[in-house]
């Protein structure tokens, strides 16, 4: 099952990625107005996501799940576990510290520490998409330690699944198990949706931003760097503040565009050197 992409396809492969986790934002937002709480739409989002990957397996032909998972157990845990810190870390840095504070240290501190941790290097361009991800979010928020801390949690959940998820020979069935592992982290969180709409959205956010972005994420992660995969992944507020301008009418000012100017910058100078 494992093949080698090249390096164009695996870019283009977390582009998508990074497009499609893009689309999670709104969709989150619009659960929030269905009644779910936000812990609540983690677990639905993951285990959507469990579900849509394991018709996919079946869809596939792949073997049983079980072998995949007893060859690294250990692994399968931690990543899921990741998964699950990596939702419930951002959710409650959010009410500490506001939306544009936990965005960016939670995705702004990935790609750091998923470079010390894999080894590489780390580059100007690093940097400078960080600089552009804090323009493009620049909202206030206060600087409550507890909220940190959580948004540094989802940092290092984010980044324990992506070092851990590496060259696995099989990224759907990889992906598969580690949002089953996360979902049943995060069941006690869980809560029944009331209304069509919110099953419609939840199937929704857990076919496209999570088990399809997380699937090209993970097979990206075969020939990329975890470092480039995780500086790409900053795309990911680009497209979600594009979708609140063009679906909310949400205000862009000039610092949102240059943040996202910069940022786009960033990643195309350091893939362009991958």
């Amino acid at each position: 099952m494992h093949s080698r992409l090249s390096t164009r396809r695996a870019l283009i492969l977390m582009s998508v990625a990074a497009v499609a986790w893009g689309t999670g934002g709104p969709t989150g937002a619009l659960l929030g107005h269905t009644g779910l709480t936000p812990t609540a739409t983690s677990f639905w989002r993951l285990a959507a996501a469990a579900l849509w990957l394991a018709l996919a397996r079946r869809l596939t032909r792949r073997g049983p799940a079980r072998p995949h998972f007893t060859a690294t157990p250990l692994r399968h845990v931690l990543s899921g576990a990741g998964l699950a810190l990596c939702q419930l870390g951002y959710f409650a840095a959010i009410p500490r510290v506001g939306v544009g504070l936990a965005t960016v240290v939670a995705l702004g501190a990935a790609p750091i520490l998923i470079t010390l941790a894999t080894r590489e290097r780390l580059t100007p361009a690093v940097f400078a998409a960080i600089a552009g991800l804090a323009l493009l979010t620049t909202t206030t928020g206060t600087a409550n330690l507890t909220g940190i801390a959580a948004a540094l949690l989802s940092a290092a959940g984010y980044s324990a699944t992506t070092v851990l998820s590496r060259n696995t020979p099989d990224p759907l069935t990889t992906a598969y198990l580690g949002f089953a592992i996360g979902a049943a982290f995060l069941l006690p969180f869980a809560a029944l949706p009331t209304t069509p709409t919110a099953w419609l959205l939840i199937a929704y956010f857990g076919l496209v931003p999570t088990a399809l972005a997380y699937t090209l994420f993970y097979k990206a992660l075969t020939t990329l760097k975890a470092s480039t995969a995780a500086l790409i992944a900053l795309l990911e507020p680009v497209v979600a503040t594009a979708l609140g301008a063009l679906l909310f009418q949400e205000h862009l000012t000039p610092i949102t565009l240059i943040g996202a100017a910069v940022l786009l910058a960033a990643v195309a100078t350091h893939t362009s050197h991958d």
